[in-house]
């Protein structure tokens, strides 16, 4: 038996499919309709089970996109996004895009556990909340939630009614810049109100990126919470050796 053969032989039925598929997708436009389960699976003389496997998988790698209620689509080009401690609208303008955001909420509240223990406060003290919808190219990218001391930072939401860059404004305002951070990055699926935001479905896959930033002093900046889609970005981080 030739090595083809056996390969053709060793290979899961929906990988053929998702093989075929993956060549189609590289000759269409960002935003073509794929065909239906029920014509690929006649098409490909296998079964729709195969082709929805098939089809699952590419979605969630961020090949294919489902609209509900429209069909699937192939996907637009990952951005690739590196991870840097500057603001978004910087690190967008460092991409080659240009960065708008939309203003969500700004409003002061009282300080969780959670968000006391980031920001180094007691529960209860004010802080700044500040949402905002974070766009690169006019393309929703995410959804954006940052905790701020309002002690420290007096009249920020005001501020910010204003302002797209919130690094910018802590920097003329506050003469405070963030040098160092913690970051994590989780999975986790879309509400339906992030999805509707991102112009996604809801339960689709996100990248959640959580951010702990310090001044030079190692004194709390800020908490923020960025939900982004998790078709449409990849991260890079830079990693050096600890040994050097």
């Amino acid at each position: 038996m030739s090595s083809a053969a056996v390969q053709a032989t060793r290979e899961p039925k929906y990988y053929t499919v998702k093989r075929h598929l993956m060549q189609n997708i590289e000759s269409l436009e960002p935003g073509s309709a794929v065909p239906t389960e029920r014509v690929l699976a006649a098409d490909l003389n296998t079964s729709r089970t195969t082709v929805r496997q098939a089809l699952v998988e590419l979605v969630a790698e961020g090949r294919l996109v489902r609209r509900q209620g429209s069909g699937t689509y192939v996907a637009e080009p990952k951005m690739t996004w590196p991870l840097h401690l500057t603001s978004f609208t910087e690190q967008a303008a460092a991409n080659g895009f240009t960065a708008s955001t939309q203003l969500l909420a700004a409003e002061r509240i009282k300080a969780d556990q959670i968000v006391a223990a980031r920001l180094g406060i007691e529960v209860g003290e004010p802080v700044c909340r500040i949402e905002r919808l974070r766009l690169a190219d006019d393309r929703p990218m995410a959804v954006e939630t940052s905790h701020l001391s309002a002690t420290r930072f007096p009249r920020l939401t005001r501020h910010m009614k204003k302002e797209q860059s919130l690094y910018a404004v802590l920097d003329r305002v506050y003469s405070v810049v963030p040098v160092s951070a913690e970051e994590s990055i989780a999975t986790a699926p879309a509400s339906t109100r992030e999805a509707r935001l991102l112009n996604t479905d809801a339960g689709a896959p996100m990248l959640v990126l959580g951010r702990h930033s310090l001044d030079e002093s190692g004194q709390p900046v800020e908490w923020v919470t960025s939900w982004y889609r998790g078709d449409r970005v990849t991260f890079v981080a830079r990693l050096s050796s600890p040994r050097r």
